[in-house]
């Protein structure tokens, strides 16, 4: 009996041994090493072509990208659940898309459930999968080659395609998803995307401490004698893969490398490089691809309308007359960018524009399209935009001079619109494919002229109408359980006497909030938009504050940091204590040319400032000589008349406040007034008390409301309390899902 114990714990053991080494570890026997190799994509010039029917036919990729991140969790979360990626994919297709592209390994829910989906459908969704890499990483002291980046690229590699095969199991870490992955999804994948946008500084780097990495020859890829060590690094990364998933499984697909108009391969003249910092280049025509390579390449590249729009800024340069360049730029610092330029493998953008190209289908001067078309015409192998789209956000950070398609700033309808242009110019340019970004909002992300002024560990709690970066998705997700909590619509039957804040002689001011906005109601019997002003003054913090608004002439109770001041639909807006702008607190020598650290405002300074967010902190080449700061901002505390509910036939997704008979109805985001944290309620500190933004943790704040000069507005507390991690949401397509889902089905005949 003892021996027949220890019999079968040996064996236990090694079953145990075998199913670790096989599933966590990716060790397998090769079975099979003479099987033909099967691929059901290829490539022929610049034509994807996908097998259907027993034959290969063009394919053009049609994606939409889709994230991980649902409110009130991370990305690192992975908290999306096997329903929702199923509904999500039937939403998807009924948009006309054809693709999903994702990023990184999700937990096995996504496979599941895209397996499931898939089962049985005569055109089923393909699956662009990409292959990640920590952005830590490229900030660090490490090159491309360190292990960190290498060696865990080839494992992901490795990991990912068992992953697509149903042979792995994955135990939670930060940055990849978890799970027991047993559903085999390959005969949807049509390609891998190896990389992320490479920043200049880790190109740069490797390049420089490993040229003499600048050659790989493999099985399936290697260099062209051209080729950089950065790029060689690529073309050893895809071999492994091609290599691998050929060995084990007897497949092969598509691979691309991730690239942005950072590293693009073109030169571009000394002011564009010295504003964008454009000093390297990573050229995909230098993976070149060896006979064994059934499948293909293709070149990948996020390219959106605003940013960096490299041509405008050539125009701008080109402007000005070399001696001009050199004194404003300086002589020494573009003789050294000259020298930088001219070690780089790539190519003068010069060489791949026509002068045709700067104009569009509806004959708009256009940048992006023409950038596109040099993109095409310097590669051989089929471009893909896996990257384009703009943002319904309130909040913007960059603008588009040619066609208005910013980066922020943009109502739902016209967030369609700008969708259908840009993937129009993608088309017209002779792309192969596109991707939009992005299927869903995220409330956790970040934009960079934003972060400053907000908690950045409690991003994912709360929705933040000022961050552009949240709101790039087709998908919305609005605060509440099944509906917000107000819609200023000027429907005032959700306000009730219990939202009743303050009322002075005819006045009325109730408020209520939610994730999202903070809610006012103003009520005046007899409101004439045409001829009267309210005031609305809101004591945010007790550091400072002033009872008197020179600007307006108007005084308060209490002393007060922000005052609203609705003044008929155009000249509406929100102004802050010169004390109190975010702005100052850390872009006051940009924007004002000026210390406030060194000329700090008084505590109960009248004067009330415009409330403004930065867009650039630098002109291209700027006139050092100016008094006037360089930077360009623009007001965001400028309030828009219009009706915000999702529901009505003239809904503007970018509406401030209505005017309804003797209401005026008003939502404001939590940002505007120095929130840093909602969900703890939780705002700006004193700058100069602290060098800084420092969090204050307040219960309430004090509101009230008047309609012109006179007796000080008397004002009364409005208490607050936060959702913690809590946040509730629901979701709700935007109007631009509808937009490009006829616009697509108009093109492909389903209208």
């Amino acid at each position: 009996m003892k021996k027949f114990i220890i019999a079968v714990c040996v064996l236990a053991l090694l079953g145990f041994a075998a199913y670790t080494a096989y599933y966590r570890f990716g060790v397998y026997l090769p079975l099979r090493p003479d099987r033909p190799v099967e691929t059901f994509t290829r490539t022929e010039g610049k034509t994807i072509l996908v097998e259907r029917d027993g034959a290969y036919q063009p394919f053009e990729i049609r994606g939409v990208d889709l994230g991980v991140g649902i409110p009130g969790h991370w990305a690192t979360d992975y908290a999306v659940d096997y329903d929702t990626y199923l509904r999500w994919f039937e939403q998807i297709q009924d948009l006309g898309a054809n693709t999903i592209r994702v990023y990184t390994i999700h937990h096995d829910a996504f496979y599941n459930a895209f397996h499931d989906y898939n089962q049985g459908r005569e055109e089923p969704l393909y699956l662009l999968h990409g292959v990640w890499v920590n952005d830590y990483m490229q900030f660090s002291h490490r090159d491309a080659y360190d292990d960190g980046i290498l060696q865990t690229l080839l494992e992901d590699c490795r990991t990912l395609t068992d992953i697509l095969h149903g042979n792995r199991d994955l135990s939670l870490g930060r940055g990849v998803g978890s799970g027991r992955y047993r559903k085999d999804v390959s005969e949807w994948v049509i390609g891998y995307l190896i990389g992320v946008e490479w920043e200049s500084s880790l190109v740069v780097y490797t390049n420089q401490k490993s040229e003499a990495l600048r050659s790989y020859e493999g099985t399936y890829l290697y260099t062209a004698p051209e080729a950089t060590a950065f790029e060689a690094l690529l073309c050893q990364v895809g071999d492994s893969l091609i290599e691998y998933e050929t060995r084990r499984y007897g497949q092969q697909r598509l691979v691309a490398f991730s690239n942005w108009p950072t590293t693009d391969p073109f030169i571009y003249p000394a002011a564009v490089a010295n504003y964008r910092q454009k000093l390297a280049c990573v050229n995909v025509e230098h993976v070149l691809a060896t006979e064994n390579l059934l499948s293909g390449l293709f070149a990948s590249y996020h390219v959106y309308p605003y940013f960096p729009d490299y041509l405008e800024i050539m125009d701008e340069a080109g402007q000005y007359s070399d001696a001009e360049i050199d004194r404003r730029m300086g002589t020494v610092i573009r003789a050294n960018l000259e020298y930088r330029l001219s070690k780089l493998q790539g190519a003068p953008i010069e060489d791949y524009l026509r002068p045709d190209d700067y104009q569009d289908s509806q004959g708009r001067r256009n940048t992006y399209i023409a950038y596109l078309r040099a993109l095409n015409r310097f590669h051989s192998l089929p471009v893909v935009i896996t990257e384009y789209g703009v943002t319904t956000g309130r909040g913007m950070a960059q603008r588009d001079v040619n066609t208005g398609r910013n980066q922020g700033h943009m109502s739902e309808q016209e967030h369609g619109q700008a969708l259908v242009d840009c993937y129009r110019d993608i088309m017209d340019a002779g792309c192969a494919g596109s991707c939009v970004f992005t299927w869903q909002d995220e409330w956790f992300k970040r934009t960079w002229n934003t972060m400053y002024a907000v908690d950045l560990d409690h991003t994912a709690y709360w929705s933040d109408a000022q961050t552009n970066e949240q709101y790039f998705g087709l998908l919305a997700f609005d605060p509440g359980e099944e509906r917000s909590v107000c819609y200023v619509d000027g429907d005032v039957s959700e306000w009730t006497e219990a939202d009743l804040v303050a009322a002075a002689g005819d006045l009325e001011l109730s408020m209520k909030y939610d994730e999202k906005f903070l809610y006012f109601l103003v009520r005046k019997p007899g409101l004439d938009p045409r001829t009267d002003t309210l005031y609305i003054p809101l004591d945010v913090t007790p550091r400072s504050g002033s009872t008197y608004c020179q600007n307006y002439r108007v005084g308060f109770e209490r002393a007060c940091d922000f005052l609203v001041v609705i003044r008929g639909p155009d000249q509406s807006r929100v102004v802050v204590q010169k004390r109190y702008e975010a702005l100052a607190s850390t872009y006051a020598a940009e924007y004002y040319a000026d210390d406030y650290y060194i000329n700090v405002p008084d505590p109960d300074t009248p004067y009330f400032e415009r409330i403004k967010l930065p867009l650039v902190l630098e002109e291209v080449l700027p006139d050092r000589s100016a008094e006037e700061g360089s930077g360009l901002a623009y007001e965001t505390g400028k309030l828009r008349h219009g009706n915000a509910n999702p529901k009505s036939e003239d809904f503007d997704s970018l509406a401030d406040f209505i005017f309804a008979g003797d209401y005026v109805e008003l939502r404001l985001p939590w940002q505007l007034l120095n929130f840093s944290n909602p969900s703890e309620m939780q705002i700006h500190d004193d700058y100069y008390q602290h060098y800084g933004i420092e969090n204050l943790s307040i219960r309430e704040i004090y509101a009230g409301a008047g309609d012109g000069p006179g007796r000080r507005i008397p004002m009364e507390a409005f208490p607050l309390e936060g959702w913690g991690k809590r946040p509730a949401s629901h979701e709700r397509l935007k109007r631009s899902y509808y937009i490009l889902r006829d616009y697509w089905a108009a093109l492909d005949g389903k209208a």
